[in-house]
């Protein structure tokens, strides 16, 4: 359900049967009508026409949402199109319809509203990259330019202690899936936004960046598949980011993704992992890279 002062103008509406109007998500791809009645679901229950930016919150991210502006409404995923409840403990599953700050404008103009996603449906819940891919879908149909994709991850780099937050500047699929469907060669190249990445440097000039593997999960990586992402490039692992990625820009949605270190992956600590310590890390760094993550949204 919406918030109790949560109102409604269908007036204001753009028709989501038609990608028209500020929506980036043109054609007929297998999965876009579905996340059109999202979108437009959304609408008639925030009474926003267009959300301009989009935030997926990951493991430890949660509460960014407070810092990137002013809830209006929020409304559980479940009720949407589309969607159904995350079954991943630790995970939000609501969706947040909230004014944005954009106090690093001079003049305070297109500072607009954002979806903030509180959880994300993972491959591993569904083996459906589909269904993965409407979070993002429903952005882009709801007027979305750019989507920000978080998440925990475990480290590669041995300087990448837990806490750190790092640039995901390309990523390695290794789930053998893809959300796209049929003749669609969709171009990677710059996947996620150098514009954006610049961005974050000139918030927090000691951002790292690297390369995310996403493996399919549940199952955390074995010692010889962490060895091996890191052969091929890897620098972070995890269960996410990458299926959502590729769904975006085909989209045609700027992408932003940023990782925070949650653990040490498999082999290089010589402790076993646990989904609670992944929790605890993410509630720990939470205050410093939800400022962090306002802060860049701020100047988007």
């Amino acid at each position: 359900m919406t918030d109790a002062t949560a109102s409604t103008d269908s007036s204001t509406a753009p028709s989501f049967d038609d990608p028209s109007g500020h929506s980036p998500l043109q054609g007929n791809h297998p999965g876009f009508s579905e996340a059109r009645r999202a979108a437009a679901a959304l609408t008639q229950l925030t009474g926003v026409a267009r959300h301009r930016i989009a935030v997926v919150l990951g493991s430890g991210w949660g509460g960014a949402a407070e810092l990137i502006g002013k809830t209006t409404h929020t409304i559980p995923t479940a009720e949407l199109p589309g969607f159904a409840a995350p079954s991943v403990p630790g995970h939000n599953p609501t969706v947040r319809s909230v004014r944005l700050n954009r106090t690093g404008s001079e003049d305070g103009a297109g500072a607009g509203h954002a979806l903030i996603f509180g959880s994300r449906t993972h491959y591993y819940e569904h083996r459906d990259a589909g269904a993965v891919a409407h979070t993002v879908r429903t952005a882009a149909a709801a007027g979305a330019e750019i989507v920000v994709l978080t998440n925990g991850c475990g480290s590669l780099v041995p300087e990448w202690a837990p806490g750190t937050p790092v640039l995901v500047a390309d990523h390695i699929n290794l789930t053998g899936a893809t959300p796209l469907v049929g003749a669609n060669f969709v171009d990677l190249t710059d996947l996620y936004s150098p514009r954006i990445r610049e961005i974050a440097r000139e918030v927090d000039s000691s951002l790292p960046e690297g390369v995310y593997v996403q493996f399919s999960g549940p199952q955390y990586e074995t010692p010889a598949e962490v060895r091996y992402a890191k052969a091929i490039g890897g620098d972070l692992v995890g269960m996410s980011t990458a299926l959502d990625a590729i769904a975006a820009r085909h989209a045609g949605l700027e992408v932003f993704g940023m990782s925070l270190v949650t653990n040490a992956a498999a082999g290089f600590s010589g402790e076993p992992l646990s989904h609670a310590e992944v929790v605890e890390a993410g509630e720990a760094a939470g205050p410093r890279i939800s400022a962090l993550l306002a802060g860049i949204i701020d100047r988007l």
